[in-house]
């Protein structure tokens, strides 16, 4: 199966939504690309009223409906106040480490649609400046934003029109590499989204049909704990695709497809995880299972929402989650042929 995945549309598609700066709370430019991608692919596709989207495939049993999960929020930041100095303090956009965004450069985007470049730093920036630069904490109330614009003081800042609420994008940094890893902020989850959209393409281009009917949904609020709290009531069993994490006692390497058994929402459906194992070791795709105490996906949310339904979670390991991740496009393909497995047999 990971024969027929298209490399070439994955790497195109995940290249392209990688650019496009989607925190949580302002996704509506990638949301827009993933509307076109559907509409290209054939596919029906809806807006949920808190802008993610959904796309339909009918199956040969359409009295049983699978739904499909992946995330195209990232991290990011919004302005939380402009100071006296021209510089902007910052409020964190999911969960991350300060010192991960430390020299980061990025991207303010205003309500009335200017954009200005930036750098995050500490308000101690300098060691020939500052003798405890180097030991002072890195934690929200010590970052700011420089702008790239000649400015001093809190009312040049205002006059540019940036304003507290403002949302701050950062450089993704993306390299597609001849050994065929991939590092870029934002893998989590836009590698996932390129894999639902590898399954997509492959089944139009083959004319294939699910054994059941798949609901396909692309959240965008997931970086902040309720991307799927709401899902189609007809889904009996869900499937979340998001990254599998790596280090300390974890069996994932970036090469992996990851099956988690267990995170901190608790156990996965078992009869779910054992058939993704199962097919796994059939098709001889690489693949671990782990447990993920310090994790939640959009199949946590959509339970902790009161949704009656069996669950399950895999994805492409990721190495440095919330930072400067890298993957293999091993894992993504694992990933998409893994689903097709899944979905395609009764």
């Amino acid at each position: 199966m990971i024969n027929q995945i298209n490399t070439d549309y994955v790497q195109s598609i995940l290249s392209e939504i990688l650019s496009i700066p989607s925190p949580s709370g302002y996704t509506h430019a990638v949301m827009e690309r993933i509307a076109h991608e559907a509409a290209q692919l054939g596919y029906a596709y809806e807006t949920t009223p808190k802008g993610g989207g959904i796309l339909t495939v009918p199956g040969r049993n359409q009295d049983h409906v699978v739904g499909i999960s992946a995330h195209v929020d990232t991290l990011g930041a919004m302005v939380r106040a402009v100071k006296d100095n021209g510089t902007l303090r910052l409020t964190p956009v999911g969960g991350y480490m300060m010192h991960s965004i430390e020299n980061e450069y990025c991207v303010i985007h205003t309500r009335n649609g200017k954009t200005y470049t930036g750098t995050i730093l500490t308000s101690r920036p300098s060691v020939h400046v500052y003798t405890d630069a180097r030991d002072f904490k890195r934690e929200e109330a010590h970052m700011e934003v420089r702008i790239d614009e000649k400015v001093s003081s809190k009312s040049d800042v205002l006059e540019l029109g940036i304003a507290p609420g403002d949302f701050i994008s950062f450089e993704p940094r993306t390299e597609f590499l001849p050994s065929g890893y991939v590092k870029s902020r934002h893998l989590d989850d836009k590698a996932s989204v390129a894999a639902l959209f590898a399954l997509l393409e492959m089944m139009k281009r083959h004319s294939l049909v699910p054994e059941s009917t798949l609901k396909i949904l692309i959240s965008n609020y997931e970086e902040v704990g309720h991307g799927s709290a709401y899902i189609p009531g007809e889904i009996s069993e869900f499937i979340a695709v998001d990254m599998g994490a790596m280090g300390d006692d974890l069996s994932c390497t970036e090469q992996d497809v990851s099956i988690c058994a267990k995170d901190s929402s608790g156990p996965y459906d078992y009869g779910m995880t054992s058939r993704f194992i199962e097919l796994a070791k059939r098709d001889g795709i690489p693949h671990v299972v782990d447990i993920y105490p310090h994790y939640g996906s959009d199949a946590s949310a959509a339970l902790h929402g009161g949704s009656n339904i069996k669950a399950a979670l895999i994805g492409p390991g990721v190495h440095a989650s919330h930072g400067m991740e890298r993957t293999h496009m091993n894992a993504i393909l694992g990933t998409a042929a893994l689903l097709a497995a899944y979905v395609l047999e009764a």
